[in-house]
């Protein structure tokens, strides 16, 4: 892994949120988990995290917001139980830093509570910036195994690109993705819980159920024509089969999003999909061209709106940072 930095004492990491192309939930397991198959997909919308050196022990966290999105930074818990935190302090137990001293500053991008995985790419981000600070010198390879255990998106905003996601979705599978899809994000005024999201799908199957609809699946498998069109870069044909699971739920929470996802589509969109558990929206583009036109139309009737593109890749030093420290 490269790694390094101008100045030694903090380095900026930034990492991709996501949404799910598609996204498979089976029945709520003993555990109190779904097994899913996800198909990830990194955008250009992007959280960055400092880590610098601090004067005493102690792991502390801040929030700033902004970005296109306009996204607040209050609300957000800062204490111990924060990702970032987390992040830094299992770097430190892995690597034996008894007493890790550093401030860490989370600069939003990525909606809160929006179904495209920020606080995940905000602890994935924590984790390589610390890995740098501290030089502690660990691969991705390293890296994942703690991810996993932060999060299950936490490893796929490590990597990046696309993927798919078995399992709790952190049984990872890159898909050979190139060519850029475009999109056009749509941020809601408030979160959705995913839990909540969760829990209302389960009831939701179970209502189904009693009227005698047969029981979800569990997921073995990702939809090879939603990976097809992936490899492909073909909108159109993936215009036809994305689709998430937890789209009615979210919608029977937030049902105001319906007319938006309308919307889209009827100023050109090719698609358009909860991303998650939501409440976020992704409408697939045509073209960059496309997705621009459409950011602006949706802009215009008050929406908060923005153009982004996929696949890009995973955690990575901020530009302008010296990549020849260590290897």
């Amino acid at each position: 892994m490269s790694a390094a930095m101008q100045d030694p004492a903090a380095v900026t990491v930034s990492a991709p949120g996501k949404i799910n192309v598609s996204l498979q939930v089976g029945p709520l397991r003993p555990d109190g988990y779904h097994a899913v198959a996800s198909v990830y997909l990194a955008l250009s919308l992007r959280e960055e995290v400092r880590a610098a050196r601090a004067g005493q022990p102690g792991i502390t966290v801040r929030v700033e917001g902004g970005g296109p999105l306009r996204i607040p930074a209050h609300g957000i818990p800062l204490g111990p139980d924060n990702l970032v935190s987390r992040a830094a302090a299992a770097l430190a137990a892995h690597a034996g830093i008894a007493d890790p001293a550093v401030d860490l500053t989370i600069t939003k991008r990525v909606p809160v509570a929006g179904g495209m995985g920020g606080g995940s790419a905000d602890a994935a981000a924590a984790l390589l910036a610390c890995n740098l600070l501290w030089e502690t010198g660990l691969d991705r390879a390293e890296l994942s195994p703690l991810a996993a255990r932060l999060g299950a998106d936490v490893p796929f905003a490590l990597e990046g690109g696309a993927a798919v996601g078995l399992g709790i979705g952190d049984q990872l599978s890159a898909v050979p993705a190139q060519s850029a899809l475009h999109w056009v994000l749509v941020a809601s005024g408030s979160g959705l819980s995913t839990p909540a999201v969760y829990g209302r799908l389960d009831a939701l199957r179970a209502e189904a159920e009693a009227v005698g609809a047969a029981p979800a699946p569990e997921p073995a498998a990702a939809d090879p024509r939603v990976l097809e069109a992936l490899r492909s870069g073909n909108a159109a044909a993936l215009a036809g089969v994305i689709s998430n699971d937890l789209q009615p739920a979210a919608l029977s929470l937030a049902p105001e999003l319906e007319s938006v996802l309308d919307r889209g589509r009827s100023l050109g969109a090719l698609a358009g999909i909860v991303s998650g558990s939501g409440p976020t929206l992704a409408f697939l583009a045509e073209d960059a061209g496309s997705a621009a036109r459409l950011e602006t139309a949706l802009r215009a009737e008050g929406h908060n709106a923005l153009a982004v593109h996929g696949p890009v890749p995973g955690a990575a030093p901020a530009a302008g940072q010296n990549p020849n420290r260590r290897k």
